[in-house]
């Protein structure tokens, strides 16, 4: 019997239309509650078809028995979503510039409210990165000793997330 899916949401920059659908089919099965695509410095996509989205959203519950479906929102400005960021929900922020770190939340952290959010195809800008690191609540995580596409980060980040504090556990 399946349960409600942890308080997750699940960032991430969109990238080309097929890559985009398998992220949020895939969001749908690993059990995220929201899905909110951001617009980064380098997002390459600079608008989405939220109502195909949520389609795609509908189908992979359907596919895999699910009882939850989560809501993929509009495409939001990733430096205007944090600023309006709740207080309690964590960040789990994947920097890709720190490959080959060690992919390892720390084991005292809290299984509440949280966030994964994925950067854009070329990463993070600069200026991006050093934002994220100075909030208190992103935790920066590293996703193994290479730099992975976009799609695939999405699901080993929640992956890595369901197994330390997800409902894998």
């Amino acid at each position: 019997m399946q349960s409600l899916p942890p308080d997750l949401w699940l960032l991430f920059a969109p990238i080309k239309k097929a890559r985009t659908d398998f992220i949020v089919e895939k969001a749908a099965e690993m059990g995220v509650r929201e899905i909110r695509p951001v617009q980064t410095e380098f997002t390459n996509a600079e608008r989405i078809r939220r109502d195909r989205l949520q389609a795609h959203v509908i189908e992979a519950a359907e596919q895999c028995g699910g009882v939850f479906v989560p809501e993929v929102r509009e495409l939001e400005r990733l430096d205007r979503l944090l600023q309006g960021w709740p207080e309690d929900r964590q960040l789990m922020f994947c920097d890709e510039a720190l490959a080959g770190g060690s992919p390892v939340l720390k084991a005292n952290q809290d299984a509440g409210p949280w966030a994964i959010l994925i950067g854009p195809e070329g990463g993070f800008s600069e200026a991006e990165r050093d934002r994220l690191q100075a909030l208190e609540f992103a935790h920066p995580v590293a996703l193994g000793p290479r730099i992975l596409r976009a799609d695939t980060a999405a699901v080993a980040a929640m992956t890595l997330w369901q197994m330390q504090l997800g409902d894998w556990r």
